[in-house]
């Protein structure tokens, strides 16, 4: 059964944020004021959610994050799903389908051009998660099956957590998983963050021109406006994006990598 999915997020309190820079030149940006938390509700999961043993640990002696999410800039998040938008929202030909769905752990690597079009193919359906410390793989992709009269239109949303090995780190998702969620509601669920995100900045941005910056803190006003403006047009520009792929080149690569070592692939 298909699943809800949202991206939800937090904004550390403004006067809380800390400048960027060096100590003799500290700077509030954009990308800096978006400090705070951010989880992804997957049906009955929480994607980034810590389990309570970490949180403890990363409280420490309490001037740890109040929250049990990854504590980062909110807006990783949104760039990274918006990166990840136009390869996650092509269609997988249904003989595709198993390639797709596979960790590349399973391939027998070939250095050949196929190759890397098939794992260059397969990777632009990841979310980039490889800033946190022993992140999920966070993996999207879009099929469609049967007719305009039973049409099953979903994006398939897959995960996997790796062990940490100095076991201080642990999610409260299953240790792998995979849901399916309505593509319309996997777009619905990027517009609203991108919504939210953008109306929760030009409300900091306000705060900042009435109160001015923190003694001692550069900031450039205009800058910040001109660059909110700008990350405005970010989704349509995304929306308006043409993804092609050569299917040729991905399926011999992926018949390649998926054979055993020797096997004739053709």
């Amino acid at each position: 059964m298909d699943q809800d999915i949202r991206f939800r997020f937090g904004l550390t309190p403004l006067e809380q944020v800390r400048p960027w820079g060096r100590r003799e030149r500290p700077v509030l940006h954009w990308f800096g004021l978006t400090d705070g938390w951010y989880v992804i509700d997957l049906g009955e999961h929480e994607l980034l959610r810590y389990s309570e043993r970490t949180v403890r640990r990363l409280r420490g002696g309490g001037d740890g994050p109040s929250h049990p999410y990854v504590d980062y800039y909110a807006v990783r998040l949104w760039e990274d799903l918006l990166a990840l938008l136009p390869p996650a929202l092509e269609p997988v030909p249904e003989d595709l389908a198993g390639f797709v769905a596979r960790d590349s752990s399973d391939w027998h690597w070939e250095d050949t051009l196929e190759a890397e079009a098939a794992a260059q193919w397969h990777g632009g359906r990841t979310l980039n998660t490889g800033y946190l410390r022993v992140a999920p793989d966070i993996r999207c992709w879009r099929t469609v099956a049967g007719d305009d009269h039973a049409m099953k239109d979903v994006m398939n949303v897959s995960w996997t957590h790796q062990p940490d090995p100095e076991d201080e780190i642990e999610f409260t998702a299953p240790a792998t998983g995979r849901v399916t969620v309505p593509t319309s509601a996997f777009v619905a669920a990027v517009g609203e963050l991108d919504r939210a995100l953008l109306e929760a900045m030009e409300q900091r941005i306000g705060e900042l021109a009435a109160a001015g910056p923190p003694p001692g803190v550069e900031l450039d006003l205009e800058q910040l406006r001109r660059e909110h403006q700008d990350r405005a047009g970010w989704l349509r520009r995304t929306r308006e994006y043409e993804y092609a792929t050569d299917w040729a080149a991905v399926r011999a690569g992926a018949a390649a990598l998926l054979s055993s070592p020797g096997e004739d692939c053709g």
